[in-house]
């Protein structure tokens, strides 16, 4: 049975590749399954289940990609009825964000054979702007929406945001402009249960209100993440602690066990001590199942949750039949019963290390006979899951920090014994009046005793793991048998082994060498509305912006730049020039200063850069000059800056030209028409280049003027914008201009990061979203944004 099991999830996971349509594999491996089955005497049932699961993913991945919102439908006010499908939480810029289950459309018309024939999304998130927003969201609803298909950056590194929304089911994402309730609408047994679990966590959030870690308990109590900060998710991220607020095996795993020991208890008693030891065992499987089904409920029945209480179930079954399963055997079967039920579980990184913490745990206690001490046991648990899940994190391209292994060790045993207890028992407490009187403190004390500490961990300094894969692998295998085999003399050995593997692995720890290029490379990176651009050529590296920050805590440096360099094989950066001091080229300079410390530093509005970064770590920055020259790599590299000296925040952009062979690129940042032609009267040069030209204010009709155009005569223009966003960058009359010139057109907003190879005369364009899976949307052709 276990090569079965093994072999049906190797089929769902298989499709997650991504590269072949999921229509596709759906209909090869029904014709296989056919043809298979006709054949007479054929005895392969690991190859018949394999194909089952190739049919089952990739029949649920065609279903969901069928919903999809019509392109004539985006951008336009829409709407829609339907009910809460989550606990509405506040958004950036002072929104709410919530999902909403679709169960009608209200379309005219003109749109109504569009949208059945495409099918309609039937779950969208989406955001509620304004003053008269609020929590308590009524459902069930009808709202008038502006929505748009699924849509995220795409960059060779950072989080996906387009894999999210597929893996969640939602098939549109936008913002409200009316909302009203609709009480006389039908809400079946899903929009109940979601009202009731929306009332419940607004009742214990309300009665959590004087606490100081409220936000804290109501996560780890209900899995309600909506009131945690940004402040939390940073010491989360920098502690490797994030699943602690997830609702997840942890959790569920202590509520079963609380539940099994308070029924085992009951069973002393004299009524139930004369009933068969079998019956006494279902009825404690019982007890076991309905009180983690219904914690899994009040906690929104999330994946986590879900594939927890099937593994909770697949171990309880295991332990009422007394069968003689392996270990082994239960792994497989719960994996194989959370892919049968949710086969979209392999997009999600926690499938990979919950199964992957458990195997390692299976692996190094299954085959220990002698008892081993709580303490020890820990000890050994923390550092097994670390190095078992430090290549898992390679591959899910995360880094390993050292300080997950720490706060772990403390963090879990403190929120399973202490934290967790109080919690349950503070949840069935709060439902008597004047009860958070007492239960609030007693919480905040236990609460404090967790969250302390990891923030003290979160603040110092701690290397990151960064190696090559190989040397990962090899030295997570060695940690894991110096854990496993007893042998002194073997592990003193394999210790020295993997310190010289990683001296020799990682180089120059301090600063490792970026990976050398032959040819230059050029990156448009995909940062929404903004601008980040690097050059590398040899070992060399140049920076030009570094991409839009938000007061929402989003940045491009840490969400973009630092992941996409690192995936690319950029560690150091030689040269950062900051076009001008507008938030969407400068943000994040602080963060980008402190991770690669560049040689020199240039921009063409000091001092409003010393405004945001005021001691610039004591750096020395230096103002764009015009005339002034360097090389990076082999690539020359001239600056330009307007003499104007009215000139405002755009027109003071440092404007660089990069030339190699006959091929020049420009990137003139956010000039306007007026210094478009004073840069063109000082730059005649000659006309017979490749030129690339970076569309001046990601395409602002303030900016490429007919002379400014016409004079370039670009092959090809990039603009960077985000994607329908407010702005409308490129304007329609920029588009028809350059695309009148003859120029090719790339915009990021459609097409995802750009990398551009450049030739002696010519260059190579890669489109990041000609490289992505096949639930992402394709790149698309550049057209007017209205």
């Amino acid at each position: 049975m276990g090569a079965r099991i093994a072999a049906f999830a190797c089929g769902v996971i298989i499709l997650y590749s991504g590269w072949l349509a999921p229509e596709v594999v759906f209909f090869v491996a029904i014709m296989t399954l056919i043809s298979l089955s006709a054949v007479a005497g054929f005895r392969r049932p690991w190859l018949t289940a394999l194909l089952a699961g190739l049919v089952l993913a990739s029949g649920a991945s065609a279903l969901r990609l069928k919903q999809a919102l019509p392109t004539e439908l985006e951008g336009q006010p829409v709407q829609v009825s339907g009910y809460l499908c989550d606990v509405p939480a506040p958004g950036a810029f002072a929104s709410v964000r919530f999902s909403l289950c679709v169960t009608g459309w209200q379309l005219g018309p003109a749109m109504a054979d569009t949208a059945s024939a495409s099918g309609m999304p039937r779950r969208i998130r989406l955001s509620w702007y304004g003053d008269d927003n609020t929590l308590a969201v009524p459902s069930p609803l009808t709202a008038t929406v502006v929505l748009k298909r699924p849509h995220g950056a795409v960059n060779p590194g950072g989080f996906r945001y387009e894999t999210w929304l597929f893996r969640k089911g939602y098939r549109a994402t936008g913002t409200v402009r009316e909302l009203s309730p609709a009480p006389a609408a039908e809400c079946g047994l899903l929009c109940r249960y979601h009202q009731s679990r929306q009332r419940t966590v607004r009742a214990i959030e309300l009665r959590l209100e004087g606490m100081n870690r409220g936000e804290l308990a109501l996560s780890l109590m209900l899995g309600y993440r909506g009131g945690l900060e940004q402040k939390h998710w940073e010491v989360l991220n920098a502690t490797g602690t994030i699943h602690l607020v997830a609702i997840s095996g942890l959790h569920l795993g202590m509520v079963a066990v609380t539940a099994g020991f308070m029924m085992r208890q009951c069973l002393l008693l004299p009524r139930f001590r004369r009933w068969p030891p079998l019956r006494q065992k279902q009825l404690v499987f019982m007890v076991v199942m309905v009180v983690s089904l219904i914690y899994a409920l009040l906690a929104g029945f999330t994946v986590p949750t879900r594939r927890a209480l099937i593994m909770v179930a697949a171990m309880s079954w295991m332990l009422l039949t007394a069968r003689t399963f392996s270990p082994w055997q239960g792994l497989l079967i719960a994996a194989g019963l959370v892919l049968l039920l949710d086969p979209f579980s392999p997009l999600d990184q926690g499938f990979w290390l919950s199964f992957g913490a458990v195997a390692v745990l299976v692996w190094l206690f299954s085959r220990r006979i002698a008892a081993v001490h709580p303490v020890a046991a820990l000890l050994l648990a923390q550092g097994a899951v670390f190095a078992g899940l430090w290549p898992v994190l390679a591959l899910l391209g995360q880094p390993a920090s050292l300080a997950g292994l720490p706060a772990n060790l403390f963090a879990i045993p403190w929120l399973s014994l202490v934290v967790m207890p109080l919690l349950m028992a503070g949840a069935l407490l709060l439902f008597l009046p004047g009860s958070e009187v007492l239960v609030g403190p007693v919480l905040d004390v236990s609460l404090a005793g967790l969250w302390q500490p990891l923030v003290w961990l979160a603040e110092l300094s701690w290397p990151e793991l960064t190696v090559a894969f190989p040397v990962i692998l090899g030295c997570s295998l060695i940690l894991l048998l110096i854990l496993w085999f007893p042998d002194q003399r073997f592990r003193y050995t394999a210790v020295a082994v993997m310190a010289v593997a990683l001296l020799v692995g990682a180089g120059r720890l301090s600063e490792p060498a970026n990976v050398w290029r032959e040819e230059p490379e050029l990156w448009f990176w995909d940062v929404g509305q903004g601008l980040a651009v690097t050059l590398a050529h040899q070992g060399d590296v140049l920076v030009y912006d570094t991409g839009p920050e938000s007061p929402s805590g989003f940045s491009a440096v840490s969400s973009v730049l630092l992941p996409s360099h690192q995936a690319v094989g950029i560690h150091r950066v030689d040269y950062l020039i900051v076009s001008h001091g507008d938030r969407d080229h400068a943000g994040g300079l602080s963060a980008f200063l402190e991770a690669y410390a560049p040689r020199r530093l240039m921009t063409g509005e000091r001092q409003r850069l010393l405004a945001l970064v005021p001691d610039l770590q004591g750096r020395v920055l230096e103002d764009c000059q015009s005339g002034q020259s360097f090389q990076v790599g082999e690539v020359r590299v001239e600056l330009w800056q307007s003499s104007r000296t009215e000139a405002d925040g755009n027109d003071r952009s440092c404007v660089i030209s990069l030339g190699y062979g006959d091929t020049e690129v420009l990137l003139p940042g956010d000039i306007s028409r007026t210094v478009e032609r004073e840069w063109l009267a000082d730059n005649p040069g000659p006309a017979d280049r490749f030129r690339v030209v970076l569309a001046p204010h990601h395409g602002s009709k303030t900016s490429s003027d007919s002379r400014w155009v016409s004079a370039l005569a670009p092959d090809l223009t990039v603009f960077t914008a985000g994607y329908r966003h407010r702005y409308g960058h490129p304007h329609p009359d920029v588009v028809a201009r350059y695309r009148t010139a003859g120029s090719g057109l790339l915009n990021t907003a459609v097409s995802g990061a750009i990398r551009l190879r450049l030739e002696e005369r010519g260059a190579q364009v890669t489109l990041w979203r000609d490289q992505v899976p096949y639930w992402f949307r394709p790149a698309e052709p550049v057209v007017d944004n209205e």
